[in-house]
């Protein structure tokens, strides 16, 4: 399969589609910094916040936070390979697939980890975004952590869809978080993924192919209001 490691990026890439990653790219750290800027410096995750904002969702919504907070707990001892996986069968167990229009009435909505959880629905945006930052909640750095925007081969129809990737080390193959294929598999493992394009709070990558799931800046504006939100529930 094309690659989903770091130093892959820029293959394959027409001048056009470079200079518009390039310009997200620059767009997002500033979108980046300015949220720090309105929200204050990051900090460790706050669990009683998180609890507390989740109370205000209704009961469900607290006892579904209730559980990952535990489940963060027990998680955040173990190797991290261990965590990834109890994380990951937590949001695959918890949180039925369902798409947004259906969800939240609209085309396309990134839900921060207690929207998820209040719902107990949601896409492969919310699955992914609930792992990573109950992850960084457990210890995972985010620097081996990058949300991946891909094209899914489903039994050939091709669509867009998101998964989790994890770096144990810069340029070691990733292993793959994903909603479609419960268990963790290493990215050669998963053919079925074309990696288009990658991220986390830190910055935006490349991946490999000729043409991007739409427009980057376009949407990396919901993940910046994804940030805001999980900022604003206590998850960073």
């Amino acid at each position: 399969m094309p690659s989903l490691y770091p130093h892959a990026a820029g293959l394959g890439w027409p001048g056009e589609v470079r200079a518009r990653l390039k310009r997200a790219g620059r767009w997002l750290r500033g979108a980046l910094v300015a949220a720090c800027l309105m929200l204050g410096a990051v900090q460790a995750w706050d669990s009683p916040r998180v609890l507390q904002q989740a109370g205000r969702m209704g009961p469900g919504t607290a006892a579904r936070a209730q559980m990952l907070i535990q489940e963060i707990a027990e998680a955040a001892g173990q190797p991290e390979v261990a965590r990834l996986r109890a994380i990951n069968a937590f949001f695959n167990r918890q949180v039925l697939y369902a798409d947004d229009r259906e969800v939240w009435g609209q085309v396309d909505y990134w839900a921060s980890p207690l929207e998820t959880l209040a719902k107990a629905r949601g896409d492969c945006e919310d699955y992914a975004i609930g792992k990573y930052f109950s992850l960084l909640a457990a210890g995972v750095p985010g620097v081996k952590m990058r949300l991946v925007y891909v094209r899914a081969d489903m039994g050939g129809a091709v669509q867009a869809h998101m998964v989790l990737a994890y770096y144990p080390e810069p340029d070691a193959e990733p292993l793959i978080l994903d909603n479609l294929v419960t268990d963790i598999r290493p990215a050669s493992r998963r053919p079925d993924l074309t990696p288009v394009f990658s991220f986390n709070a830190e910055g935006l990558w490349q991946g490999v192919g000729t043409t991007t799931a739409g427009d980057p800046t376009a949407r990396l504006s919901r993940w910046r209001d994804a940030l805001m939100k999980a900022r604003s529930e206590g998850w960073w």
